[in-house]
């Protein structure tokens, strides 16, 4: 039923005729279109875009990356030795030169005594940055977290790196009938836009599960693939009995598995090469040295007793290492290190 305009100036006088007439307008006014904005592909191949900036170049580039690892494997001391080096201008890694820049670090599980005393142990005898910022307190994300970050960002000269330590002590909480996924990828976006929005890194701690280690390590991060597909970057700190080993995903990255080594009277990582071809090395030395150290010449499977290593290893490397000289056979399934001259059954030499 339509209301009497007449009905209405008597009730609530003009001012009520002139909102009645708002409100219909408001009814009937047509929703704007909404369009996309395109570009075509000759269009963009047209274009020159700049290198894809790196802050620790090979690992960290500008945006948001995630580096994941189960407790006390050295996630802290690796980001920190990082953030040491921007903030600098120094090395990562002891060999990877790095751009100086400001370096803020939300050490949120640590103390301002422990900070110091690590800081002192991987920079015994050089002045500490100034240009590293160190906190052990910051507002969640949505109460006021990425809001004080920005303002910090405002303050400095070149902000470069942000380095969260760890993801759990700054997260939002969950909303309620939110699911994981949405959980996940909301507590997160936040640092993603602050990174794109200022071109910087940001680098998120974060833990991995305690399951059994999957075939793909990054199957490892803690939570739902939120976090991990809302990051330009994901980087895995792994423990075996091969060593440490630091894989790497990402959108502006090439797929990384390098091999580490940790110091610890300096505190400080080191990258020592491709995780494979490190293996393989240090694999060629137990069995050179099982080799050496046996009197008669042996066969693989003894040789995967002495060394630990798989049967299925020891055999491919056996052969490899005699198409390039650096052992011989001695028989039927036996090996010696070339140049030994011994065999099965004669030490003696005669």
């Amino acid at each position: 039923m339509k209301a009497d305009p007449n009905a209405t100036a008597v009730a609530g006088g003009p001012q009520a005729v002139r909102r009645e007439f708002d409100r219909k307008v408001q009814l009937v006014r047509p929703r704007p279109k909404l369009t996309l904005i395109t570009t075509t592909a000759a269009a963009l191949a047209a274009q020159d875009f700049p290198p894809v900036a790196f802050v620790v170049p090979g690992y960290v580039a500008e945006g948001l990356t995630v580096i994941a690892g189960r407790p006390k494997t050295g996630k802290s001391w690796l980001a920190l030795g990082w953030a040491a080096a921007v903030a600098s201008g120094g090395v990562a890694f002891g060999s990877i030169e790095v751009e100086a820049g400001d370096v803020l670090y939300l050490a949120l599980e640590d103390n301002d005594r422990r900070l110091k005393r690590r800081l002192e142990q991987m920079m015994p005898d050089a002045a500490k940055p100034a240009r590293l910022h160190l906190t052990t307190h910051c507002p969640r994300l949505g109460a006021g977290g990425i809001e004080a970050i920005t303002e910090w960002c405002k303050g400095v000269k070149r902000p470069r790196l942000i380095v969260v330590d760890v993801f759990g002590k700054i997260r939002p909480d969950r909303r309620e009938k939110e699911n994981l996924y949405e959980a996940d990828y909301r507590a997160i976006e936040p640092l993603k836009t602050l990174a794109d929005e200022l071109k910087l890194a940001v680098l998120v701690i974060h833990h991995t599960n305690k399951r059994d280690e999957p075939y793909d390590p990054f199957d490892a991060v803690s939570g739902t693939t939120g976090l991990t597909g809302a990051a330009d970057t994901v980087l895995v700190l792994s423990r075996s009995s091969q060593g440490t080993t630091l894989y790497g995903r990402g959108r502006d990255i090439e797929e990384i598995e390098t091999a580490l080594s940790f110091d610890k009277i300096t505190g400080l990582w080191t990258a020592l090469g491709n995780a494979s071809e490190v293996q393989r090395s240090d694999e060629r030395s137990k069995l050179l040295h099982a080799l050496r150290s046996s009197v008669a010449p042996i066969g693989p499977r003894e040789l995967s007793a002495v060394t630990g290593l798989k049967d299925g290893n020891v055999r491919r490397l056996l052969g490899k290492m005699v198409a390039n000289g650096e052992i011989e056979k001695a028989g039927y399934g036996c090996y010696r290190v070339s140049g030994t001259g011994n065999s099965r059954g004669n030490t003696s030499g005669d």
